[in-house]
């Protein structure tokens, strides 16, 4: 990490994403989105977002009921193979909660609002536009119709992705847009300036313009924590990473280890890249294939200087005729 980094305050646990459509108005703005409804009153909207999940250290992102659904949206910067296993104790301990009292041995069937999970994902790593995570996937024995299963929705909504639903809500459209620009000129920059930068220049530009002039000092805080954060992560995999290369070497796989390292780059670029567009999979497929790791270093510094696609590969056919 470079020396200029501020050093983030890893006990500041909330998120940007959760306090922006805490409001009610984004909230529902969301809701229609997702669902393709067309409510207007936000005193339909239940809040009941937990603050402190039984057996996690962490309170979920948002969770609301509205018409009798149920709705539990996370959002995620890192992939996590767990989040089915956490909305299982976000809904037990929801359901506790919301039917405190009732006579759960009677003869007389409980009615329980519909649940229905959500993730928002606008992490580096590629990820399909909409997936859908199982809780059965992490079962040790796989069982063609499981007794307990809880299936959530993956909502990539990275600059590029998932066009309807950035068109149908302005506040989660400015929010990839923030995001975007919280990365770019972390590239460029010690993270928080570019934080500052970010917030200044989008607020000139009105994205995001009354939420974060009402929130500025807030806003930066969460920022610089988040990143700071993901990029945290995205060490360890690489650490992890080299710790493999070093075993492989260890072993006498040297092939394998340069391998890695190649792939590693290429993935590097291609991260750099998904900040700027959409990647057409001409252009990804000639990355991923390329192994000279000289060229893939070059294409990398390319990348983090681009300010779009059509500048990337402008500035790579210049470099390749040098």
């Amino acid at each position: 990490m470079p020396a200029e980094r501020p050093s983030a305050d890893r006990t500041y646990k909330a998120r940007l994403f959760a306090m922006i459509f805490s409001e009610k108005e984004n909230l529902l703005e969301l809701y229609n989105a997702v669902n393709g409804t067309h409510y207007e009153d936000t005193e339909l909207l239940e809040v009941n977002t937990l603050e402190n999940a039984i057996y996690m250290s962490m309170r979920n992102d948002l969770s609301f009921v509205i018409d009798s659904r149920l709705s539990l949206y996370e959002h995620q910067s890192t992939s996590n193979p767990n989040l089915p296993l956490r909305f299982l104790f976000y809904i037990a301990d929801l359901y506790s909660g919301m039917l405190r009292g009732a006579d759960l041995y009677g003869r007389k069937r409980i009615p329980l609002d519909t649940p229905h999970f959500l993730i928002f994902y606008n992490g580096q790593e590629e990820m399909p536009e909409r997936m859908t995570l199982r809780l059965s996937d992490s079962f040790k024995i796989a069982e063609e119709t499981p007794q307990l299963e809880l299936t959530a929705t993956m909502w990539n909504i990275n600059i590029g992705n998932n066009r309807r639903l950035m068109e149908a809500s302005q506040t989660l459209r400015d929010y990839a847009e923030y995001t975007s620009r919280v990365r770019k000129y972390a590239r460029k920059m010690p993270l928080e300036k570019a934080v500052e930068c970010a917030v200044d220049e989008c607020i000139r530009k009105g994205v995001l313009a009354d939420f974060l002039c009402k929130n500025k000092a807030e806003a930066i805080k969460m920022s610089i924590y988040e990143y700071d954060e993901e990029d945290h992560k995205r060490i360890l995999r690489e650490e992890g990473r080299e710790e493999g290369w070093e075993e492989g070497r260890k072993e006498g796989k040297i092939e394998g280890r340069i391998e890695g390292k190649i792939e590693g780059k290429a993935e590097s670029v291609l991260e750099l890249l998904e900040e700027l567009g959409s990647v057409p999979a001409g252009l990804r497929e000639r990355i991923m294939q390329e192994r000279d790791l000289d060229v893939l270093r070059r294409l990398h510094r390319l990348a983090a200087r681009a300010e779009n696609l059509e500048e990337f590969v402008r500035l790579s056919e210049e470099s390749d005729q040098k």
